[in-house]
Formats: structure tokens, sequence, C-alpha cells
């Protein structure tokens, strides 16, 4: 393991693996460019090195020149490409082969394709030593691939973390904090407390119910908390950015945790995504939004039982009952939607003994 500036890094390709996608890569260049006398536009600063031996390797004329173009500040690409060193060579009638250390979204290559063809090239080609196809979002074909790669975010051979990394002849991948975070939905009556405190124990995981938080905050009149009851006192919902601090401070508070499930947060896309940014500057994310599902009639039967023993008001007026899951089911539906376009739902059925839905729960955690 390496560490650079404030990350870790572990090894993810070798230079033997590397050098023999660059050799096939080269010989097919070879075969289709070989009465072309290619130009061999490189893109700075990242593919020096895989052009260095690229180039090395083709047998025929060509030419080389360099264009300089950024779209990543860190960790993250910001999808916008600026160009620090402008195209200075005639391209008009030529085959022009763009020559990238990595394509993700795509973006560069999209604005290199579209600068080329106005200039009036007669073919525009894309060689590239590393693509991540989940993560390639534009039409553009790219002919010479040396490895397929997960959307991962990798230094060496070329590629960089904030300037360091470029002179590693492996490539090295972020250390991932693989943690199970989930979160954790269910309506009035489903049991979704008495499973959080089940797979709390069985996955030694930090549950951190929203309410309670809240709770603890106003109590002990924290700064978070006073800002909170100052909003709650006026009568106005408490602004998001509030709660992601403090969740992220109870955060935190775990930082050996194996994971957290989340348990009244979120409500909102707005909340999901906030949520989402916040696991991601902890270098984790969402496992996954379990949903435990009850059919209306059974729900409104096991609360209206609760209410003879638990002395809630809401558990004994089944017309209240009702429209608590009508809110339920209108609030998880954002997020049901949100979570399943990410392959992060799983609906679960939630009717059976507790150690019944428990082996249920734990099939789908297991499987993540």
């Amino acid at each position: 393991m390496i560490r650079l500036h404030d990350l870790d890094f572990v090894p993810f390709i070798t230079e033997d693996k590397i050098t023999s996608a660059i050799d096939t890569l080269a010989f097919n260049l070879n075969k289709d460019l070989a009465d072309q006398k290619p130009l061999f536009l490189v893109v700075l600063n990242g593919a020096f090195m895989f052009a260095s031996e690229v180039i090395k390797r083709f047998n025929y004329d060509c030419e080389v020149s360099f264009i300089k173009l950024s779209s990543y500040e860190g960790t993250k690409t910001t999808n916008q490409v600026k160009e620090l060193i402008g195209l200075n060579e005639e391209v008009e009638g030529r085959t022009v082969v763009i020559i990238e250390d990595i394509v993700d979204t795509g973006t560069t290559i999209e604005e290199l394709s579209i600068l080329l063809l106005d200039k009036g090239c007669k073919a525009c080609k894309i060689a590239t030593l590393f693509f991540k196809p989940e993560a390639y979002t534009k039409q553009i074909n790219i002919e010479y691939i040396g490895i397929e790669i997960p959307n991962l975010f990798i230094v060496g051979y070329g590629l960089d973390y904030d300037g360091l990394g470029r002179n590693l002849t492996t490539v090295y991948q972020l250390k991932s904090n693989r943690m199970t975070n989930l979160v954790l939905f269910g309506p009035p009556g489903a049991g979704k407390g008495t499973q959080a405190e089940v797979l709390k124990q069985k996955y030694d995981l930090v549950h951190i119910s929203t309410g309670d938080v809240f709770r603890y905050n106003i109590k002990n009149q924290t700064e978070l908390g006073t800002l909170a009851k100052s909003y709650i006192d006026k009568g106005q919902l408490v602004p998001d950015e509030v709660t992601i601090d403090m969740l992220s401070t109870e955060v935190d508070k775990n930082p050996d945790a194996k994971g957290f499930i989340f348990d009244g947060f979120p409500r909102t896309e707005a909340q999901a995504d906030s949520l989402s940014k916040l696991l991601e500057s902890k270098n984790s994310e969402v496992s996954a939004m379990v949903a435990l599902e009850v059919e209306d009639e059974v729900l409104v039967q096991r609360l209206l039982e609760r209410g003879k023993t638990s002395g809630r008001p809401d558990d004994a007026d089944e017309s209240i009952i009702r429209n608590r899951i009508k809110v339920y089911y209108d609030e998880t539906a954002i997020l049901k939607n949100y979570y399943q376009k990410r392959d992060r739902y799983f609906g679960v059925d939630g009717v059976g003994e507790i150690q019944e839905i428990t082996k249920r729960l734990s099939e789908v955690i297991d499987n993540l």
C-alpha cells in the first residue's frame, strides 16, 4: 500500500500486464495505419508514459504533437474541459490518433474529436491505455483500448492524484473503506426498530436514528441542536444541511465502524444526494436501501394490537394509522425510485417471525 497526500492506494495492475496491453494495442495500430502517416496527438499530462511506449512501438512514419487539457480536480471529474495548450499542427485531410491515459465519461475525447473534425481531419481515432465502460457516457467509438477497468480512481503510469503518483510503473487503486451502510425503511408497524437492533448486533453496525440524533443535540444544547431548535420554535423545517451536519458528527464519532444503519434519513432526493456526498467524503457509499414490505391490513392490525399496551394515541385510531402508512409510502416512493436507478433498492418481505425476517434481510446484506 502507498499513501499519496491524504489517501491510501493499493496495487491494482502490474507493470507486466500494462506492457502486454500496450504491445497488443501497438500491434493493431501498426496493422491499421501503416501507410497513413498518422499524427499522434498526445493528451498531457497523464498520457506521456503511455504515449512514449506506443510511439516507440510504431514502425512507420508518423508525427507527434501534444495538447494539454484538464477535467479533474482531486479524485472527481469536473465534466468540464479546460484547454490549456492549443493545437498548432495542420490536421486537414489527415488521420489523427488521440492518445489518452484513461477514458471515463468521455468528455475530453468528445471535445477533442469535435475540434479536430471542425479542422477537417480525415479520420479521428482514439487510443487509450485504460477505459471505464461503466462511466462512459458518449457515443464516440474508441478503436484502441489497452485495459478495461471498473469505475475506480487509479494512479500510476502517468495518472496522478493532485500531482503525485505519475512516476509509478504499477497502477494503484484508491483503497476503499468497505463499510456496509444501510438506509433502512419500513412502514409503521413493520418492525423496523426491532430489525435495526438485530442487524446492528449481527453485523456490528452503528445505528443512527435521525430522531434520536435530533433529541440528543437539542437536549444537550449543542451548537447544531440550538440551531435546529431555533427553526423548530419558529414552526419551520430544519434545513437539510443542519441535519447532515448532525449525521456527519455521528459518523465521525465512530471512525472504526464497520458500517452504519441510517434510520429516518434520507426522506427526499436532495437528502439522499447529501448523504451520498457525506459518505463519499469518508471514502464510502450507501450500500443499499432496504425496505420491509408489509400489506396495509397487516400493519393496521399490528398497530391496533400494539395500541392496547403502548399508550400511544396514534396506535389506537385506525384512520390515523392509515394516514401514517399513506405518508410513509408517499415519501418512500421517491427514494425507492432514487435507489432503484442505482441498483441499491431491496424490498424484503416483512411478514413472519422475527427470526424469519432477519434471515431475509441477512441474505440481502450478505450478497451486497
